[in-house]
């Protein structure tokens, strides 16, 4: 398309002029829109290709309207009525898709992924006069290449070790794969063989159709319509199946057959709203806790809930296509951004299995004294103490730990409860000090031993921090008095509860029941207890069981404790009862011999849980694709990140001012929430093709300027430029889904598209054209069908690979992760394939080999 002749004279009569319109590389289809004959080459290649790579950015961001648009189109929802006898009315409302997932991933969202490589080959063929070029074909090729191999090395890799991501439905994935190898084997046919060099009206319409012919396809073995008819459920709904998917809901995305599937091979379920609230108000719960133990502000604690609950959710491609788009431009993300101090001290806590957060919890709820390490902590080794009066003196002991590469000094002073000094001991006030690395400390109090029958007595012995020690270094810890009982006889005691009844707060997550000794504490002794559910359920509402509890010698309080459940009731008073049985050692039971525990609702950590649900609500819906109104585009447009300035990054300022044109540009589109989507769609998918003519224009003209045919431009800077919005979206969605679906189940069929409808409705646009003429429409083979032949042999090695990967264990029998070294080696294959396609197609355009086909 470019002009590649020099300026050349024009000798008039008397005097020389010389055309300053005609020089190299002077003309394509839009540019150049000003006169570079003064300009360097070297400089304009280098504008050129500067221009290119930014216009490919801004390709990415009207695809990220388009996006938004086509997932607003096939969001569309439709209510219908499903029989439940559980309801008043005898049936209950379910929202249902009315696009079925596979044609819309087939349609649609290929057509969003694949709309700059199409319009370029339209827009080709049409400012060519309708004459074939190499740019349009070329990039198609290349960009297929570039999906299939490089994009499915790079999410075979980024799996983390000992992880697998398979592919689901195999069926779909089966026909796509067919049809991707199929459609380049077609194209070599029609170029190479049935008539080679031309292509006419039939081979054109029958490429065309393909693309209709591959949906239907797909709708078909997606629903099975040659099931068995004892496997179709006849339940007197359109499309609604209610078996079959452990009684989930289930959306079959159309409304023209009730089917049952295998339950691991089912299709995506609409949203249980029910279900989607209570892990909302369950990760609310866990993460007030964490706001109230370790101060975590509940602005930041829903921005937790909000991005683990988006993380668990299954994603679209198109949802990551977006997502990755906006990572490249600096724009709003589609998670929330979690501070980085509270992600790494709380978010990957959440993250942790079921197994490890039970281990983990009683850590988590005990307040850390030692700041990370950066204080000692001084306390009593036992909250409470007993001492036989004959034995005339008590021992105390005390412990230091967290920072211990300072000496420390604490006051112990004992305070008169029952016991009075100096009648029934003899009081104490002094300095105990640590020494450097010294963790244990004790010190005696003397008891009086005296003739006279008493009950049993007590004190108190108290920590302190002398006033010169009181400095951030030392902190007392959770037991800073201890309660020592002087018992008057030689008994083992009794063993009873010190309360017939105990209120616990949900918010609490364990209550601590205490069990006591009373008259002797001589001796080891044991008591058994067992809990009973009376309205709270063991399991559900506490962890009941039953256990021993042991005293030692000398000991007069023990406590059990029993954890809690969160609970999804606005109201709770549940009660559960424990049972002391069976003592040993000696010791009987005393008169308490059961206690009551309530379980009632904490008002104010309700109140801080709703606060957290209705903020975490707030930053899901800002989330949303399709519901900004032009103001929020305008504002999102002018501000990195969206306006979430507090985590933007430098690289994402960078990308946010190089971007910053076309963010301002675009946020002039109608947004996607208006007339359900189509506006956007159709306005955008006009930028789509005006910004690919400029880059089909800037490719010719780079390639004119440092010597570079059309189809290695196509298959290398072209292709790359287009597929790289995508590879980072696969890349993501293969970490982040639990399958391969959304990260390389779709190449397949968006490479067949590409076929399909970037070469088929080009081809039939020249094929009628030309027929009207009485010409006919040329497509030289040439350096097109030696890169469809090579590209179709490297990626039936790659699915061959893939396949191999599926069933054999020493790659983990999954298409992506596994063991490191297959991990590894497989995407090295890939890659080496796709450098080989290149060097070869290249190769043979500059005609260093020289194979010839198709004449």
């Amino acid at each position: 398309m470019a002009n590649n002749t020099t300026a050349a004279p024009v000798i008039s009569p008397g005097c020389a002029t010389l055309d300053v319109n005609n020089y190299t590389c002077s003309s394509a289809f839009i540019l150049p829109i000003i006169n570079e004959y003064t300009w360097a080459p070297g400089t304009r290649a280098f504008l050129y290709l500067l221009t290119m790579v930014w216009c490919f950015l801004g390709v990415a961001l009207i695809a990220d309207v388009f996006m938004c648009a086509i997932e607003k189109i096939t969001s569309k929802t439709a209510k219908v009525r499903i029989p439940d006898q559980n309801e008043p009315d005898g049936f209950r409302m379910i929202e249902v898709k009315v696009w079925n997932d596979t044609v819309a991933n087939l349609s649609l969202l290929a057509l969003g992924t694949s709309a700059p490589e199409i319009l370029l080959s339209v827009i080709e063929i049409v400012g060519r006069g309708f004459e074939s070029g190499e740019l349009g074909p070329g990039t198609i090729v290349g960009s297929a290449a570039f999906n299939l191999l490089v994009i499915s090395a790079i999410c075979i890799f980024s799996i983390p070790d000992g992880e697998i991501r398979k592919i689901s439905n195999m069926r779909v994935f089966g026909l796509t794969t067919f049809s991707c190898i199929w459609a380049y084997v077609w194209l070599s046919l029609v170029i190479l063989v049935i008539s080679p060099g031309v292509v006419d009206l039939a081979e054109s319409i029958i490429t065309f159709l393909m693309f209709p012919a591959l949906i239907i396809g797909a709708y078909l073995i997606d629903k099975r319509p040659c099931m068995k008819k004892e496997e179709v459920v006849e339940n007197g709904m359109v499309g609604i199946s209610l078996e079959g998917y452990a009684n989930e809901p289930l959306n079959t995305g159309d409304t023209s057959s009730a089917t049952i599937m295998p339950k691991e091979e089912k299709p995506e379920t609409p949203v249980d709203h029910d279900q989607s609230h209570k892990n909302l108000l369950k990760l609310a719960k866990e993460l007030g806790h964490e706001s109230l133990d370790q101060g975590i502000p509940p602005e930041e604690a829903a921005k937790i809930v909000a991005a683990k609950l988006s993380e668990n959710e299954h994603h679209s491609r198109m949802w990551y296509r977006i997502n990755a788009t906006r990572n490249m431009s600096g724009g709003k993300k589609l998670t929330p951004q979690v501070f980085s101090a509270f992600k790494d001290k709380l978010y990957d806590h959440t993250k942790l299995p079921e197994d490890e957060k039970a281990d983990s919890k009683m850590a988590l709820t005990t307040k850390d004294h030692t700041a990370g390490g950066t204080k000692a902590v001084v306390e009593f080794t036992a909250a409470t103490l007993s001492v036989l009066e004959n034995e005339k003196k008590v021992r105390i002991g005390i412990r230091r730990y967290g920072k211990m590469d300072t000496p420390a000094t604490v006051r112990v002073e004992t305070i008169n409860g029952t016991a009075t000094a100096p009648e029934d001991y003899i009081h104490l006030e002094e300095d105990v000090h640590f020494a450097v690395n010294e963790q244990l400390r004790q010190l005696y109090v003397e008891i009086i031993d005296d003739n006279e029958w008493e009950p049993d007595e007590f004190f108190f012995v108290k920590l302190s921090l002398p006033e010169k020690e009181e400095n951030e270094d030392i902190v007392l810890g959770n037991i800073s008095i201890t309660q020592v009982t002087i018992i008057n006889d030689d008994e083992p005691g009794k063993l009873e509860f010190a309360k017939p009844s105990i209120i616990a707060k949900e918010s609490s997550r364990r209550v601590r029941i205490p069990v006591n000794r009373i008259n002797g504490a001589d001796g080891h002794v044991s008591v058994a207890w067992k809990t009973k559910d009376i309205t709270a359920i063991s399991g559900k509402d506490y962890q009941g069981g039953e256990g021993v509890l042991k005293f030692d010698h000398g000991e007069t309080c023990r406590t059990i404790d029993i954890e809690i459940f969160d609970s999804m009731k606005p109201e709770r008073d549940e009660s559960f009862q424990v049972d002391l049985g069976e003592c040993d050692g000696g010791a009987e039971l005393g008169k308490i011999k059961k206690t009551i525990i309530t379980i009632v609702n904490d008002e104010e950590f309700n109140g801080l849980v709703s606060r957290i649900v209705n903020l975490t609500k707030a930053n899901m819906d800002a989330l949303q694709l399709e519901d900004s109104t032009w103001v929020t585009q305008m504002k999102n447009a002018m501000n990195v990140n969206g306006g979430d300035i507090e985590n933007a990054t430098f690289i994402d300022y960078l990308l946010h001012f190089l971007t910053f044109f076309w963010k301002i540009l675009f946020a002039l589109v109608p947004p996607p929430k208006y007339l359900g989507g189509w506006p956007a769609f159709v306005l955008s998918l006009a930028v789509i093709g005006l910004m690919t003519a400029i880059i089909g224009d800037l490719a010719t003209l780079f390639g004119c300027l440092v010597n570079l045919d059309d189809s290695i431009t196509a298959i290398t800077l072209v292709a790359l430029g287009t597929s790289m919005p995508d590879t980072f979206a696969s890349k993501q969605a293969a970490v982040g889904e639990k399958t391969a679906d959304s990260s390389i189940g779709n190449i397949n069929g968006s490479n067949s598209v590409n076929v399909f409808l970037g070469l088929g409705l080009p081809w039939l646009m020249a094929s009628i054209y030309h027929m009207t003429q009485g010409t006919v429409f040329t497509v030289p083979p040439g350096s097109l069908g030696f890169s469809v032949i090579i590209y179709t042999g490297c990626a039936i090695a790659a699915i061959i690979l893939l396949i191999l990967r599926r069933f054999l264990k020493p790659f983990g029998q999954a298409e992506l992760g596994g063991p490191k070294g297959p991990k590894i080696l497989s995407a090295i294959i890939l890659v080496s394939l796709w450098v080989f396609y290149v060097l070869l197609s290249a190769l043979n355009s500059k005609k260093i080999i020289n194979v010839q086909i198709g004449g």
